[in-house]
């Protein structure tokens, strides 16, 4: 105890944490020698876990608001802490490899020749032929990857990168691109029942892994300002639809959506059809357009942003 010049004692602020003497001390009635038993099993009943450490309750069905709540919030804190305002997405198919894969996987099939299952063999060497062919769209995502991360520091509004699946394949492809070129780029990652890994060329601060595919979807369009779809299947097919149907209602602002590769994407929705059979309107076949190369998409997104008056770029 000290005091101040007036003789008044000086009070001193207590140890944030620690207390001098233990608050309560378990003290054990002498005559009832279970009593100590009956203390630990209380100590390691379920119940008397912590909330917000009961890892069984946090995954029962009755906090499921709480951990979708969990789901969106720690990307949506992270991306504005590292300054993420616009993306551009990118999706397409997992199977995609980079051309030198592919095409070991056309000559390893190609030597199996005359090993037996030979029906079995030329199903799978037609679709690796295919897959190489369609192997030189990770080199226009790779290139459209690399175009956006040169212009992160332009962006008009706010720092914009290419966000992704995070996943392998063309979304590999769009993270590498900007990768090469010095720039950040973000994988929205899922958790899936067989595991899945993320793609090398993630910043690693903006990869993420949801549990929620809802969620996921949700962060991939608060940011975007282009969609840019590759050839890809149910998953590339899933989020193309999605976002045509909340551009068509207007539920969220229009944003280009780009299709890339033509002949794969008539040949794999027909979009005259639905207009003939009248399922959807003339001007709902304009909510898209189709490219072939990076410089094509970029330059097509960029007028599509001049002409509604907000560029994508500054001119600066």
């Amino acid at each position: 105890m000290s005091e101040d010049e007036h003789g008044r004692e000086i009070l001193h602020p207590p140890h944030p944490s620690r207390h001098g003497d233990p608050l309560s001390v378990p003290e054990l009635p002498r005559d009832d020698p279970e009593a100590a038993g009956r203390i630990r099993a209380l100590l390691a009943s379920p119940s008397y876990v912590q909330a917000d450490s009961d890892i069984e309750f946090l995954n029962s069905a009755g906090t499921r608001g709480v951990r979708l709540q969990l789901d969106y919030l720690k990307a949506e804190q992270l991306l504005e802490a590292h300054r993420v305002e616009h993306t551009i997405v990118v999706f397409g198919g997992t199977r995609i490899p980079e051309p030198k894969a592919a095409r070991r996987a056309v000559e390893r099939l190609r030597d199996a020749r005359g090993d037996g299952q030979a029906e079995d063999l030329e199903r799978r060497l037609r679709i690796a032929e295919r897959i190489l062919d369609n192997s030189r769209y990770y080199e226009v995502a790779r290139e459209f990857g690399r175009i956006v991360g040169d212009a992160e520091e332009t962006a008009g509004e706010g720092r914009l990168v290419v966000a992704t699946g995070g996943g392998p394949g063309i979304m590999e492809a769009a993270n590498r691109g900007s990768f090469d070129a010095g720039a950040r780029s973000v994988g929205f990652n899922i958790h899936l029942p067989q595991e899945q890994y993320p793609n090398a060329y993630i910043t690693p601060e903006l990869c993420f892994e949801f549990h929620y595919f809802a969620v996921r979807k949700l962060h991939f369009l608060l940011r975007a300002r282009a969609l840019v779809l590759f050839p890809g299947g149910y998953g590339t097919l899933d989020e193309l639809f999605e976002t045509l149907a909340l551009v068509q209602t207007r539920t969220i602002d229009p944003v280009p959506v780009v299709l890339v590769g033509e002949e794969f994407w008539k040949r794999a929705v027909n979009f005259d059809f639905l207009v003939d059979e009248g399922v959807i309107d003339r001007e709902d076949r304009e909510l898209f357009s189709y490219a072939e190369t990076a410089q094509e998409i970029w330059d097509g997104i960029v007028r599509w942003h001049d002409r509604r008056g907000a560029p994508l770029i500054s001119r600066r």
